[in-house]
């Protein structure tokens, strides 16, 4: 269960080593201890230092299941094995491909990769976990989208094609659990630094991953269910969806 301080016993990290996704798991735990589920995708060599890290940050326990973002049809096992090692009180859903930008629109092969792993599989594990935290009464998912998924530009199109999509099905998804207790949040960061992000050239308002990961905790503990990271961005957003479509191509964005 979740306490009254927004604090959970459980938490499911699917996307097990990513590095946002490991440090919204740490500031959870830097409140009090708890058990952590990995779903990591088979062969990740970062699997144990991960499991070493938890450990040394606190996690009482941690389980590893073995997850694909494309193996659709095996999505259903991991969740069912996820809550038969306990209840899942927050799950977050942390996985996904960032791609060359320019190649993915000219490779069918790579685009629809990218477009099953970011979209499809979140769709179907969101589904999945949806419907456990309705059948329990309660629950947390935080399903990291990306400011690209509010307003896709030219320059990475295809991935931000599937963020939106992935945005949309997560912000509505937390409207139709709504009245059943669970909760969904919605984070639209902007870039942060990490492996996924060390080739790209860095933009304005970049930010760690242990500080996105406060703010994401503050704003789940507050019932919450859509931010920017960092805060500024919503503004930043809401002046480039105004700006002319003809002006808009002309931006270096």
């Amino acid at each position: 269960m979740i306490d009254a301080t927004g604090n959970p016993q459980t938490v499911l990290l699917l996307g097990g080593t990513s590095e946002i996704g490991l440090a919204i798991v740490k500031e959870y735990l830097a409140k009090q201890p708890l058990r952590v589920v990995l779903g990591v995708q088979p062969g990740d060599e970062r699997r144990d230092a991960t499991i070493a890290d938890l450990r040394a940050a606190g996690a009482t326990d941690v389980d590893v299941l073995e997850f694909d973002a494309t193996a659709f049809d095996t999505h259903a096992g991991v969740i069912e094995a996820a809550w038969a090692i306990a209840d899942v009180d927050v799950a977050i859903v942390a996985f996904g491909l960032l791609g060359d930008a320019e190649e993915l629109w000219q490779d069918q092969a790579k685009a629809v990769q990218i477009a099953e792993v970011n979209y499809t599989g979140a769709v179907s594990v969101g589904v999945l976990l949806g419907q456990r935290m309705k059948a329990q009464g309660y629950g947390q998912i935080i399903a990291m989208s990306t400011v690209a998924g509010e307003l896709v530009r030219r320059s990475n199109f295809v991935y931000g094609s599937t963020k939106a999509g992935l945005d949309g099905f997560y912000r509505l998804l937390g409207e139709a659990l709504a009245p059943f207790g669970p909760k969904v949040l919605v984070v639209r960061p902007g870039q942060v630094r990490t492996r996924m992000s060390a080739h790209v050239k860095e933009a304005p308002l970049t930010v760690d991953p242990d500080q996105l990961a406060t703010q994401v905790v503050d704003a789940a503990r507050n019932g919450r269910t859509l931010i920017w990271v960092p805060a500024p961005f919503q503004f930043v957003m809401w002046v480039l969806k105004h700006v002319p479509a003809p002006l808009f191509r002309l931006l270096p964005i």
